[in-house]
C-alpha cells in the first residue's frame, strides 16, 4: 500500500470495523463523555494525561452535595454513603486493580505528597546505607521528592542520589537497573521508579527489580501515575515495599483528584517506621475519642492524614464501578489490541520518513496503551495541526507527541480516524 491512499484508509477502516464488532468493551464507551469539536465529538487519545469523565460521576457528586445540604455534620454517619468510612469502600477495587489485599491500599492525598509521606516512613539512613537509585529522565516531581528527603537527612542529592542511564540507546533498560542495584550493594536504601515512563511509554520489570532491591537489603517503591489502570499490577504478589499514584489519567477521577497509596502487609503494624500522623491516621474505633497518643489504624489506612475528600472521591467511585464491571483482563486484553492497531497504523502512516519514529517498546508486555511518537523536526507544528482537527493527544517537549488508546473508551474506528487525520497533516511536511 502506499502511504495516505484512499486503499490504505479504506483498509484500517474494514479492519476497524471488523474489529469493533467483536470487541466486547464496546458498549463502555457510551459511559463516558467526549469533548466537543465542532457539530461532533473529538477524537481523544490522551488518557494517559487525563481521562474522561464518566457519566455517572454528576449523579454521584450531586448526591453527596444533597446529602451535605440535607444532613450538614450529621452527614458523617446518616448520608447514604456514610463519609467517616467513605474511603472503605475504594480498598476492595483499588486492591484488584493493583493486585493488592483491600488492607494494603487506601485512596488519599495527592500523588507527590503521597511520595513524601513514604520517604518520611521508609527512607531509613544510615551513613554505610542511604542511596537511592531512581532512572535518568524521570518525570521530574519524582526527583524533586527524592532531592529534599535526601537533603532533609544530611546528604547531598549529588552523591547519594544515583540515576540509572543507559548502557545503550537513550532510555535505561531493566538490566541497567539490575546491574547499578548489584553494583550500589549494601550502600543502596531504596529505589524509587516508575511503574510506566511517562515519556517513552515503557513498562518497569517491577518484580525483578523488587527482588534484587531485597536481595541487597534494599526497599522498593514505585510511582505508578501511569501504570495504575493501565498495565497489569501483583504488588502483593511482587513484595513491593510501597507505591502510590494519582487517578486522573487511566482512572478516570477528574483533574487533581485524590491519588492513593499501597504499603505492604507486613509494615500493617510495625512501629519502628517514622510516620507524619494525622487524626484520621489513627485506630478507626477510638478515632473519635480524641485520644492524644496516635495509634496507627491497621494497614494502609494508618498513613492517613486527614478525612476522606468526598466530593473528589465520588467522582473516583463512579470511575472505579466501570473497571469493576468491565474487569481487568478484558481490558488488558483489549489494550493490546488496540495499541497494536494503533502501532500498526502509525507505521505504514509514518513509512519511509525517516525523521519520525515510535520509541515506546514494540514488544506488548513492555507497554501499556500509550505510543510515543518521537519528531526530529516539525513535531510541535503537527501535534497543533491535529489538535485543530479535533484530534485531541498530548506533547512532550521536546519532540514526543504521546497518543494514547484507553480501552475503555476508546474503539479501533478512533484508531483508523487518527491515522487518517495523521497522514493527512503529514503530507504538509514532505
Amino acid at each position: 500500500m502506499t502511504n495516505g491512499t484512499e486503499q490504505q484508509r479504506m483498509h484500517w477502516k474494514a479492519q476497524a470495523a471488523a474489529m469493533d464488532a467483536s470487541d466486547a468493551l464496546a458498549s463502555f464507551r457510551e459511559k463516558f463523555y467526549f469533548p466537543k469539536h465542532g457539530d461532533g465529538s473529538a477524537l481523544y487519545f490522551c488518557g494517559n494525561s487525563l481521562g474522561l469523565q464518566p457519566k455517572t460521576v454528576e449523579i454521584y457528586v450531586q448526591e453527596e452535595l444533597d446529602d451535605w445540604r440535607d444532613y450538614g455534620v450529621e452527614g458523617h454517619f446518616l448520608s447514604r454513603r456514610p463519609w467517616y468510612d467513605y474511603h472503605q469502600w475504594f480498598a476492595e477495587p483499588l486492591a484488584e486493580i493493583v493486585g493488592a489485599k483491600p488492607h494494603e491500599v487506601v485512596p488519599m492525598n495527592t500523588l507527590t505528597v503521597n511520595l513524601h509521606l513514604m520517604l518520611a516512613s521508609f527512607y531509613m539512613p544510615t551513613p554505610e546505607r542511604h542511596k537511592i537509585l531512581i532512572v535518568s529522565k524521570e518525570f521530574p516531581s519524582d526527583r524533586y521528592a527524592v532531592e529534599t528527603h535526601l537533603r532533609f537527612r544530611g546528604y547531598d542529592p549529588d552523591e547519594a542520589m544515583v540515576e540509572v542511564g543507559p548502557s545503550s540507546g537513550e532510555f535505561a533498560s531493566t538490566d541497567d537497573v539490575l546491574n547499578t542495584i548489584r553494583e550500589l550493594g549494601s550502600s543502596l536504601a531504596m529505589v524509587i521508579i516508575s511503574g510506566v515512563h511517562f515519556y517513552n511509554g515503557s513498562r518497569a520489570d517491577m518484580e525483578t527489580i523488587t527482588r534484587a532491591a531485597h536481595e541487597v537489603g534494599a526497599l522498593a517503591g514505585y510511582d505508578l501515575a501511569h501504570a495504575i489502570g493501565n498495565i497489569e499490577l501483583k504488588l502483593h504478589d511482587w513484595d513491593v515495599d510501597f507505591a502510590v499514584w494519582c487517578t486522573y489519567k487511566y482512572l478516570n477521577s477528574g483533574p487533581g483528584s485524590v491519588g492513593g497509596v499501597f504499603v505492604h502487609e507486613q509494615y500493617a503494624q510495625t512501629s519502628t517506621l517514622n510516620r507524619l500522623a494525622g487524626w484520621w491516621g489513627n485506630e478507626e474505633s477510638t478515632r473519635f475519642e480524641l485520644a492524644q497518643k496516635f495509634r496507627p489504624t491497621f494497614g494502609t489506612a494508618g498513613w492517613q492524614l486527614s478525612n476522606a475528600q468526598v466530593l473528589p472521591l465520588a467522582a473516583m467511585r463512579a470511575s472505579l464501578e466501570v473497571f469493576m464491571e468491565a474487569g481487568m483482563e478484558r481490558i488488558f486484553h483489549k489494550r493490546d489490541n488496540l495499541t497494536g492497531f494503533l502501532e500498526q497504523v502509525v507505521l505504514e502512516v509514518i513509512g519511509k520518513h525517516e525523521w519520525i519514529s515510535i520509541i515506546t517498546p514494540p514488544e506488548k508486555h513492555q507497554r501499556g496503551a500509550q505510543l510515543s511518537i518521537r519528531f526530529t523536526r516539525n513535531g510541535k507544528e503537527i501535534y497543533n495541526d491535529l489538535l485543530g482537527l479535533g484530534c485531541i493527544v498530548d506533547w512532550r517537549s521536546p519532540d514526543v507527541i504521546r497518543v494514547s488508546p484507553a480501552p475503555l473508551y476508546n474503539s479501533f474506528t478512533d484508531v483508523a480516524e487518527f491515522g487518517c487525520l495523521f497522514s493527512d497533516v503529514l503530507t504538509k511536511y514532505q
